[in-house]
């Protein structure tokens, strides 16, 4: 099964491409370079941590459920950027 997860570079940029095509039609979506720059490192790191996971997994005893971490702490570190649900520095509070 974590061998149909795959990961490219392209698939960054398409992603990437939602906020700045919602930017051309909205005045509600405002990013700078700079948001575009943390989404990208993000969804980077997100990428390779699943990458290293997935090439590992003899070594691990849980892939999947580390991959899951993962993905839930990269949710949790983009709605804090987001919103600020934490009320921590790094939203700007």
């Amino acid at each position: 099964m974590l061998k149909k997860l795959s990961f490219s570079p392209y698939s960054l940029l398409l992603l990437l491409l939602i906020p700045l095509t919602a930017m051309q039609f909205s005045t509600e979506v405002n990013w700078s370079l700079f948001d575009f720059l943390i989404m990208g490192v993000l969804l980077l790191a997100l990428g390779f941590s699943i990458r290293f996971i997935r090439n590992k997994k003899s070594a691990l005893k849980y892939p999947l459920l580390m991959i899951v971490g993962v993905v839930i702490l990269f949710f949790i570190i983009w709605a804090e950027l987001a919103v600020g649900i934490f009320g921590s520095p790094i939203a700007g509070s």
